[in-house]
């Protein structure tokens, strides 16, 4: 009972240890990612009952129900449905043997433990995760400002109709010209694969 709780009360109850890349196949999260269409892991974190998996395309958590049990529930959270935020990080005390990064994804809030000497491969992940959060924020800024601006020229267009122009014609150009320029918006700023990003920091 006293270890349970000392266990708990220093933080050790539940600390990840990073994957080597070498050992990805060697995870249950592995099983699940995508290679057929190009994706990769990039980060892994295997607690007691958990796996946390970062891809290019998604985060893949492989949720156990205890350390005791065998049944787990596979959740993947696509980046380009569930934005990144609030990421942190905490470092350790004297004490502590562990070290800790928090984000949200979606608003489903995530905090990881980490072993205390793996603290640089986790400045890593915080780095990339920190990048895709801002990555995220920019786009979606632009992507309003589009929508707003195409608003804009079509209410313009509207009032500046030439009689001789019949309405249904001016409505299919209009509907025909909205498509294309938010498609090519969309395609810019609505970014599904971030593996630019974790080449970029991890390991690097």
């Amino acid at each position: 009972m006293f270890k349970k709780m000392a266990s708990e009360a220093l933080g050790l109850s539940d600390i990840g240890k990073i994957i080597d890349p070498k050992d990805y196949d060697k995870t249950d999260a592995d099983d699940y990612v995508m290679h057929e269409d190009q994706e990769k892991i990039f980060f892994l974190i295997k607690t007691k009952a958990d796996e946390y998996c970062f891809t290019n395309l998604a985060l893949i958590h492989v949720d156990g129900e205890s350390a005791m049990s065998s049944k787990r529930t596979l959740k993947r959270y696509p980046y380009s449905q569930h934005s990144i935020s609030d990421v942190i990080m905490e470092t350790a005390g004297k004490i502590d043997l562990d070290v800790e990064i928090g984000f949200k994804i979606g608003q489903l809030p995530f905090k990881i433990d980490v072993q205390k000497d793996q603290i640089e491969k986790l400045k890593d992940l915080y780095k990339s995760l920190l990048r895709i959060a801002e990555l995220t924020y920019e786009n979606q800024i632009l992507i309003t400002m589009a929508d707003e601006s195409l608003n804009k020229a079509v209410t313009v267009l509207q009032n500046s109709r030439p009689n001789d122009v019949a309405l249904a014609d001016q409505y299919s150009q209009l509907t025909d010209f909205g498509f294309t320029w938010m498609t090519s918006v969309r395609n810019q700023y609505h970014v599904k694969d971030f593996g630019d990003v974790f080449e970029k920091y991890i390991n690097n």
